[in-house]
């Protein structure tokens, strides 16, 4: 990979020019929502950049589509498809590199640099895509298995329908949060003694707020109603990839959910990394994914071995005083399902799916105790105490804690990552 003229691009960022995550910014200078990439430290501003005299014959593929980078969303550079993403990403990868094909339009052009080189530090995040339906799956093999092993037992720890498909149920949109929201706890019914008969709950804020290390990946092109995406196909309809924490309430969770799934545990909030790095970005990563020892089904068969991606994945939970723990270390490879597998399950009775929508991997947990997604596993159900720096301890979080989700693979100098995924909890409030 080339290296870039724009300063400052530290070889350890996850913003390398081999990455070009997008996403939606604001400045003091243009405080309208409107899409831009990041480079090391820096974003550039295409919505500035869109204002180049020959910005046409610099984005041929965009000639039709004058203001794409002015939108408040990504969504209408997502429908475009992954053949002008990908002619996209390239123009911009040759624009910031050193030996760039084109000075004139940035490299050498200190007036538009100035309007469109920016700091992060300068720049407020928003989300990313118009988000119309969230799906959230359960592909993390080694997370189903220890979580079913804490309530079942080993020997009946997966459905008999885990292997078979992509077992998932239907989010709520209207949660999805940028990285940097605050979380306020949340309030539902919990019975305090579990072990009790009869059941009587009571409606507290949580006691067992969690987390869940995700990756989420958004929709580009949609399929109609009553029609099927062929799993041949389905990489196509793949727009890029977030972290994704599904915040959980396991004790409004285990009181709700049978017979017909989550609700209330989980529908209070989610919270995303607020680039998208593009699909074409992560292909150099591919690896094999948690080998399925059952036959599928053809609709599901991709024909290739390495369908997931191996990307390092952190979690870093900081108490109240600022004292930071590295909990979690852990890679995206530990699905048994890929993205292609859930497009093609999600879509297989007809059901449309639209651009902007999200589809969450499940909890991504290794085979070791250091490598476990959940405080559910990390703390063995609640029973065991996780160990913080400074002698301090958790089993699950306290208000005033702040979660951190970081996501990158690739070399120094050449690193693709996804920037930090932030939440921090605020005191739940009573009705």
């Amino acid at each position: 990979m080339a290296s870039t003229w724009v300063p400052d691009v530290s070889p350890d960022s996850p913003f390398s020019l081999a990455n070009i995550p997008f996403g939606i910014i604001s400045s003091q200078a243009d405080p309208a929502p409107h899409a831009a990439i990041a480079i090391g430290s820096h974003v550039l501003d295409l919505k500035a950049l869109s204002a180049y005299a020959a910005f046409d014959k610099v984005f041929p593929a965009l000639k039709n589509h004058a203001g794409i980078f002015s939108k408040a969303t990504l969504n209408e550079f997502a429908a475009l498809g992954r053949r002008v993403h990908r002619e996209v990403r390239r123009t911009i990868q040759d624009l910031l590199a050193a030996e760039t094909s084109r000075p004139e339009v940035l490299k050498d052009n200190a007036a538009l640099r100035e309007k469109a080189l920016l700091s992060q530090q300068n720049v407020k995040m928003h989300l990313p895509m118009s988000i119309g339906d969230y799906t959230d799956f359960y592909a993390g093999f080694h997370h189903a298995y220890a979580v079913g092993a804490l309530f079942r037992g080993p020997q009946t720890a997966l459905q008999p329908n885990y292997t078979h498909l992509p077992v998932g149920y239907h989010g709520r949109s209207s949660s999805i949060v940028v990285s940097g929201t605050p979380i306020k706890r949340p309030v539902g019914q919990i019975l305090i003694d579990p072990t009790a008969e009869p059941k009587q709950p009571t409606t507290a804020p949580s006691r067992r707020l969690d987390i869940e290390l995700e990756l989420g990946c958004f929709i580009s092109t949609p399929n109609e109603l009553g029609s099927s995406i062929n799993i041949k196909d389905a990489e196509d309809h793949i727009f890029g990839y977030v972290l994704l924490n599904d915040w959980s309430a396991r004790d409004i969770q285990m009181w709700e959910y049978i017979p017909l799934g989550p609700f209330n545990g989980k529908n209070f909030a989610t919270t995303i990394s607020p680039w998208v790095v593009l699909a074409d970005a992560l292909e150099p990563f591919r690896t094999r994914g948690i080998d399925n020892w059952t036959p599928l089904q053809a609709y599901l068969n991709e024909g290739k071995e390495e369908n997931v991606f191996d990307i390092e994945l952190q979690v870093e939970l900081q108490t109240p005083q600022g004292d930071g723990t590295t909990i979690c270390t852990t890679s995206s490879k530990y699905l048994i399902w890929s993205f292609p597998q859930m497009i093609a399950h999600h879509s297989l009775g007809g059901c449309p799916l639209k651009t902007g929508d999200l589809l969450g991997s499940g909890t991504i947990s290794g085979p070791s105790m250091r490598e476990k997604g959940s405080l559910l596993e990390l703390s063995e159900g609640g029973k065991k105490d996780i160990m913080l720096y400074g002698m301090d301890v958790r089993r699950f979080l306290k208000d005033g804690d702040t979660v951190i989700l970081r996501g990158v693979c690739g070399k120094p100098g050449e690193r693709v990552g996804f920037g930090d995924c932030v939440g921090r909890i605020l005191q739940a409030t009573l009705p």
